[in-house]
């Protein structure tokens, strides 16, 4: 399949797919686009913006994994009153957008990922673990790991250990490494999506 991976991060969710797939990423930050680089040198990775990427190429892939920016949809906004740095935001449209240009347009399979909104879903999500997912297929049941995550005692080096990936070397990224892990779906979950597909 010629697979498209959108907002890929370092690819928590690409992890397992193996290398028989021809598969694209976008992702914005050069930096998190080279440590995916590094993590996967047999895709395509490319450093743009992932939501122009998709309304251009959308037609040329077989199945398309989309996981947009959640900040402005998460229910995290309800911790306002806590933390004097949050700034509110109008929760980012551009989720909707691409949900509808895949439902309507796209003749391939797809799967949007994002959280689980503070607001009700302009359109129909499944929910899965601590996800909600926009498909045309049906989504696996997750067991995540959301509770071991929030566990103070869970080191980075746990974290790195249980999903298989490895970004301790990466010293050049000078962002939140723990971050970067906690916005990577669980490898064995991706999988278990990828191998959902109808065929």
């Amino acid at each position: 399949m010629k697979i498209l991976n959108l907002y890929a991060g370092i690819g928590g969710n690409r992890k397992l797919w193996g290398s028989e797939h021809e598969i694209t990423a976008v992702e914005y930050d050069p930096n998190i686009a080279k440590i995916y680089e590094d993590l996967y040198p047999e895709d395509n990775v490319i450093c743009g913006d992932a939501h122009q990427y998709l309304i251009e190429n959308f037609k040329d892939y077989d199945f398309i994994w989309s996981s947009p920016p959640c900040p402005t949809h998460s229910r995290m906004v309800y911790l306002l009153d806590q933390k004097e740095t949050y700034q509110l935001k109008y929760p980012d449209m551009s989720l909707y957008q691409e949900i509808i240009i895949l439902q309507k347009l796209f003749k391939g399979d797809y799967v949007v990922e994002n959280v689980i909104s503070y607001y009700d879903p302009l359109i129909e999500p499944q929910k899965s673990g601590s996800h909600y997912f926009w498909s045309n297929f049906i989504i696996p049941e997750s067991n995540d790991r959301k509770k071991v995550r929030n566990d103070k005692g869970y080191t980075l080096a746990k974290k790195m250990e249980d999903k298989g990936i490895f970004i301790e070397n990466f010293y050049e990224y000078k962002g939140d490494k723990r971050t970067l892990l906690n916005n990577a779906i669980e490898p064995e979950f991706g999988k278990l999506i990828l191998d959902s597909l109808p065929m």
